[in-house]
């Protein structure tokens, strides 16, 4: 199959990540999906519900008329949880061309309510995940003849808002690690990219920052009105964008906005 790689995208079981590996099925290289296996720990439940082994197989059925797709389970968070999901992708398919650091969670609320451990958090999943999940995939990656590593941030890594400072600082931060990493690993030939999403209507919106507030047709309303091309964006809008990053030869250190035009910088 035509310019056929591995790719191994993490939080890939739903929303952007599922439409992710949708798009590099389509585009005909193998994917091994990773997400969360086992519901949240007694004392780190989340404000909203992540997902789960059952979302993850049920995933893998829908994609696997596409092309070759698998799952393994990870916490970005735990470092030999990490190093388990390359291994597990690299004894399936024989190598890792592509990483996709997509796995993230998002909590609001005014600073002076903010509960520090879901503060922790939400750095341990959105930006320490990366680095371990890279520092794990590494080995691998450098072995590849055209490796590539796509880290999902966000258009509040550009710009912030009020009430989401833990998430937005995340998301600046992988900005910050994607470039340093870019430079670090251009050298082995290893391409680091990052795709910032707009306005998506994933969990994220849906049972956080949009419950309460009218759902998913409040949402498609809102999002009409204040994006310039006039919709919000979609999971595979974002799948897209990452076959885009990890494929252009030529591209390193970027952090792309998929956005509608919501945000031109």
């Amino acid at each position: 199959m035509k310019n056929q790689r591995t790719v191994l995208v993490t939080g890939g079981a739903r929303g952007i990540g599922k439409g992710i590996a949708r798009s590099f099925l389509e585009a005909g290289h193998r994917v091994m999906i990773a997400d969360l296996e086992t519901p949240a720990e007694p004392g780190r439940e989340w404000n909203y519900r992540l997902a789960s082994a059952t979302e993850m197989d049920a995933t893998v059925d829908e994609l696997s008329e596409l092309g070759d797709v698998r799952c393994t389970p990870v916490d970005v968070t735990r470092a030999d949880s990490c190093t388990t999901a390359v291994a597990a992708t690299v004894d399936a398919f024989g190598g890792l061309d592509v990483l996709v650091n997509n796995a993230g969670i998002i909590g609001s609320g005014p600073i002076d309510r903010f509960d520090e451990a879901q503060w922790d958090r939400i750095f341990a999943v959105n930006v320490k995940g990366i680095f371990l999940m890279t520092r794990a995939a590494l080995a691998s990656l450098r072995a590849a003849d055209n490796a590539a590593i796509v880290n999902t941030s966000s258009v509040s890594g550009k710009k912030g808002s009020p009430f989401i400072a833990a998430y937005a600082g995340s998301k600046f931060a992988v900005i910050g690690v994607t470039q340093s990493f870019a430079l670090e690993l251009a050298k082995d030939g290893i391409r680091v990219n990052a795709l910032c999403p707009g306005m998506v209507g994933t969990a994220m919106w849906f049972d956080h920052l949009m419950a309460n507030r009218g759902g998913a047709d409040a949402f498609e309303k809102n999002m009409s009105e204040a994006i310039p091309l006039g919709r919000p964006q979609t999971a595979e809008d974002m799948g897209q964008a990452a076959v885009f990053l990890a494929t252009a030869p030529n591209v390193t250190g970027i952090a792309l906005n998929v956005a509608g035009g919501v945000q031109m910088h």
